[in-house]
């Protein structure tokens, strides 16, 4: 059985990025509200979208894309990366959501069936997420889902973590 196996919830679909989904993830990453508090620059061609993809294909982690079940529309992405299977194991979550589907609680329910991964699947002892200063809402989220906020910032960042067993 695959580690990352495609998720179904209430409201979306969520399945592996693969090369195929190129021109969705460039028109998702082409947009400045996307990318404002990531390390990446709004995409400028499909080729940036590839390499992206690529990237989470190489990684040791997985990035799942998410699909709306209404329509079937790409709406954002949401991954593990980072997998540190040694214990403790860790991985750092991420997670980008096309603006005009903020504020519904969709990547809530989207990282509430991948934290179940994280620990029924992946085996993780605890999961961490870094997170702008700037970026309100989804620290709201992190907190929403239980993750603690470190004191002090790294790298003019939040550290959130999530362990497994104060998550049970």
């Amino acid at each position: 059985m695959t580690y990352f196996p495609s998720i179904e919830t209430e409201q979306l679909y969520l399945r592996e990025l693969t090369i195929a989904d190129r021109q969705v993830v460039y028109e998702h990453f082409a947009e400045p509200d996307v990318t404002r508090f990531m390390d990446i620059e709004p995409c400028r061609d499909v080729n940036e979208a590839e390499e992206i993809i690529q990237f989470h294909i190489d990684d040791s982690g997985c990035r799942y894309g998410l699909f709306h079940k209404s329509d079937g529309e790409f709406i954002g992405t949401a991954g593990f990366h980072c997998w540190n299977q040694e214990s403790p194991s860790k991985a750092e979550i991420g997670f980008d959501l096309s603006p005009s589907y903020w504020g519904q609680g969709l990547m809530q329910e989207a990282l509430t069936a991948m934290i179940e991964i994280g620990w029924n699947k992946m085996n993780l002892d605890y999961i961490e997420a870094t997170m702008e200063q700037e970026n309100i809402q989804s620290q709201s989220l992190l907190e929403k889902l239980n993750f603690s906020k470190s004191t002090e910032l790294v790298d003019n960042l939040f550290y959130y973590t999530l362990d497994k067993e104060s998550a049970l």
